[in-house]
């Protein structure tokens, strides 16, 4: 409808008269256009001039990426966090935070590590890997995991080429390998699965090669035991009626930890062997700050429409 308005502005008398009605024509156009798109317009062009801004001034965000990873209570755990290489180490600035608490958990800048503005719950617990910041490790290590570990953290990087920050889910708890024993003082064959840490309580489930898709939970016992610091437990279970040349598996699962132990027994040897997989690790996804920031708008924008 706009453009055959416009179309009929053309045949106006003067060149006055037409760039008035022309610029009448377009704000009687504009206004006919919805609200959100103009606003939607507006963050656009202002998204492309940061960026571009920040192109001229040679400062840009640069990549950084962490995995999402578990610590075991009592032991040291590592925040993995990676981001582009810069052999300026005088200028590389990295700051570790927690979502909740006040302070930082570490920081390393000018070469060495800060612990002025450090939280109190972490004095003494954290250190990066000073001899492999240059080439863009910036790994925390945290000493002696608490279960109140746990959280979200920011891995946040400042660097001569630019800035760039990552988030990382990190759980706590208590997760081991299970071993497996014949067990000799039964009445009747029977093996003994035990496994010394777990938190949270774990599930049980045995498993045999010659009856595969078999349910055991009728001809086995499992109990769990709180350690003496009263947080995790042994896992003791037990399955009954085995029989000789046969693979029995032992399988304890939580949110964070799967393990698995095996034994076949046969008339001359024991074979055992066992594995330990973390659940739910791997690279956490990274989002631009900016692109961040615009879709945030453009969501508000949209949600107007």
């Amino acid at each position: 409808m706009c453009l055959l308005q416009g179309s009929a502005v053309t045949s106006a008398p003067d060149s006055a008269t037409n760039v008035h009605l022309g610029m009448s024509h377009f704000l009687g156009c504009l206004s006919q256009v919805p609200y959100c798109v103009i606003n939607i317009i507006i963050i656009l062009a202002g998204a492309i001039a940061l960026i571009i801004g920040f192109g001229i001034s040679g400062k840009h965000f640069i990549t950084v990426r962490t995995f999402t990873s578990a610590g075991n209570i009592g032991e040291d755990g590592i925040l993995s966090c990676t981001f582009e290489p810069d052999i300026k180490l005088n200028g590389i600035v990295i700051q570790w935070l927690k979502e909740g608490t006040l302070g930082l958990v570490h920081e390393f800048k000018e070469g060495k590590d800060d612990f002025s503005q450090q939280h109190e719950m972490f004095r003494g617990r954290t250190a990066v890997f000073a001899d492999q910041v240059v080439v863009g490790n910036a790994s925390l290590r945290l000493k002696n995991v608490q279960l109140i570990d746990a959280g979200t953290y920011t891995c946040y990087i400042r660097t001569s080429k630019g800035k760039g920050n990552a988030n990382l889910e990190y759980k706590t708890g208590a997760f081991s390998v299970p071993e497996i024993n014949v067990d000799y003082n039964a009445s009747s064959e029977s093996l003994r699965c035990e496994a010394p840490r777990w938190f949270p309580q774990p599930t049980v489930a045995w498993a045999s090669q010659v009856d595969q898709g078999a349910n055991f939970s009728e001809v086995s016992n499992t109990s769990f035991e709180l350690n003496s610091e009263n947080v995790t437990m042994k896992v003791v279970s037990v399955l009954y009626n085995v029989t000789i040349n046969n693979t029995y598996s032992c399988m304890i699962e939580n949110n964070i930890a799967k393990a698995t132990g095996a034994i076949k027994v046969t008339d001359s040897e024991v074979k055992r062997r066992s594995q330990l997989q973390l659940l739910n690790s791997g690279p956490s996804p990274r989002v631009s700050s900016v692109l961040l920031v615009v879709w945030a708008l453009l969501s508000l924008s949209t949600a107007r429409c």
